[in-house]
């Protein structure tokens, strides 16, 4: 997986692709390299995924029921201690990560279009 804070591009993918394919030549097993994005529902995997999203909306399941539900969705607060904090509109929830069974973004368009029109204003 290709991945940085300031996003990835084709270009990027392109690139990295060529070096990897020039060093998988080499070898003589037939092989198939594939490149693709996380895509706007991106997966959260490590602790840190959970920092640098913070402020984004995102869905978590978890393997036991938190407050009655599996299924939390809110927005990323970071990583306090051994929890992820997802802030709702009844507070913060933390949940254990040892309690997660999966984590992904959450994408709006009518959110994403609002920040838009937001930057545009801004920029006048």
């Amino acid at each position: 997986m290709i991945d940085r804070a300031s996003g990835v591009d084709v270009r990027i993918c392109e690139r990295i692709a060529a070096r990897v394919n020039a060093q998988l030549e080499r070898e003589s097993e037939p092989y198939t390299l594939e490149v693709e994005s996380p895509g706007l529902d991106r997966p959260l995997v490590r602790p840190s995924d959970y920092e640098r999203f913070r402020g984004h909306p995102a869905r978590i399941v978890t393997t036991i029921a938190v407050r009655n539900q599996k299924t939390h969705r809110g927005t990323l607060g970071g990583v306090r201690g051994p929890a992820v904090i997802l802030a709702r509109s009844d507070g913060e929830l933390p949940i254990p990560f040892e309690m997660i069974k999966t984590a992904n973004l959450e994408f709006d368009p009518r959110e994403d279009l609002r920040r838009e029109k937001r930057e545009r204003k801004d920029r006048r």
